[in-house]
């Protein structure tokens, strides 16, 4: 199973970008999250800060530091940001000996097993300065979309806010959650999408934020 997500990722690596987030609904969850990172890193003064399964590096512009798997993604990374660290990795394996102020980890989880996710925070937890900061998303068991042949890794891994706690496992403090993604933007004309853009972000920060699309929660290494 590995080698095939290895190969499928290193397959989309030319054009990942373009098709993943260059159309409209890519863009409006491109520029949610860009929109969460922005305000999360504002006024703090973070030196080492890993963007955990890099991909391609459409969010590396917050990092000094990227980890991917696929070396074609992160070879297309390294062009784009040439100051940045970049080396290959996993999740469950951050080959940098350093600790890290901060990591986050985008559109990653929802590929992985329970048991990945597990020993993901474990390494995160490992590789955190005291107090460091653990950013990543999560698709949400209320939004769970309709079961496909590739659920077994491809957005299969749904979690609850509780559920969440639970893998914390008493390692973590959970700062804030956010939602990314509330309105079914795929159901709307292209043309109109954007016009929900700035209601969706707002509505993300308040009590509807459960049934978004996918959550974003920040953690705190105790």
């Amino acid at each position: 199973m590995k080698n095939s997500i290895h190969e499928y990722y290193d397959h989309l690596a030319e054009n990942y970008e373009e098709n993943r987030f260059g159309n409209s609904y890519g863009k409006y969850i491109d520029r949610q999250e860009n929109v969460f990172l922005d305000s999360f890193f504002k006024n703090k003064n973070y030196s080492k800060i890993l963007d955990l399964g890099c991909g391609t590096g459409r969010l590396l512009k917050f990092a000094t530091h990227g980890v991917d798997f696929s070396e074609k993604m992160l070879s297309i990374a390294k062009e784009k940001n040439a100051e940045k660290i970049t080396a290959v990795g996993e999740i469950s394996k951050i080959p940098f000996e350093i600790e890290f102020d901060c990591i986050f980890c985008f559109h990653v989880i929802m590929h992985q097993t329970k048991e990945e996710t597990t020993k993901f925070l474990g390494e995160c937890f490992r590789k955190l300065d005291h107090h460091g900061i653990l950013i990543f998303d999560y698709p949400t068991k209320a939004r769970r979309k309709t079961v496909s042949p590739q659920q077994d890794w491809h957005a299969g891994n749904t979690f609850t806010a509780k559920e969440i706690s639970l893998l914390s496992n008493e390692k973590w403090n959970t700062k804030s959650t956010t939602g990314i993604l509330l309105f079914p933007i795929h159901r709307l004309p292209k043309s109109l999408r954007k016009f929900f853009l700035p209601l969706d972000i707002l509505l993300c920060r308040t009590f509807l934020k459960k049934y978004a699309s996918y959550q974003i929660v920040v953690l705190e290494k105790r």
